[in-house]
């Protein structure tokens, strides 16, 4: 589960690469979203085009970065889903939880 940060526009953005998973990366990604709130930094993008395989794990850890930055006030909005990892959040069910975006810039407009 590794992972880079950036910021388009006005959002904080996180694209993982490979497997998204949970284990001692998965701390870290829910340190990154804490850190990003205590910076002020409530509008976040989870780019995930990259994103070769997920587990239950890695779907749990996108909830709970979900409603950590829900509680803070800010939202949290995925881009670049495949069309395997929607499969899995519409069988979840939680395509309908997380706005899903084809592109980091259409979800960085869409904080406007």
């Amino acid at each position: 589960m590794k992972f880079n940060t950036s910021e388009v526009y006005n959002a904080a953005v996180i694209s993982f690469k490979g497997k998204l998973r949970g284990g001692p990366d998965a701390q870290k990604f829910q340190d990154q979203i804490a850190s990003f709130i205590d910076q002020g930094k409530k509008n976040i993008i989870v780019n995930m085009s990259d994103v070769s395989f997920v587990d239950s794990s890695g779907i749990g850890n996108i909830v709970r970065a979900f409603s950590t930055v829900k509680d803070a006030g800010g939202s949290l909005k995925l881009a670049g889903v495949t069309d395997k990892i929607d499969g899995l959040l519409s069988i979840t069910k939680l395509n309908s939880v997380f706005q899903q975006f084809s592109s980091i810039d259409e979800a960085a407009k869409s904080f406007k």
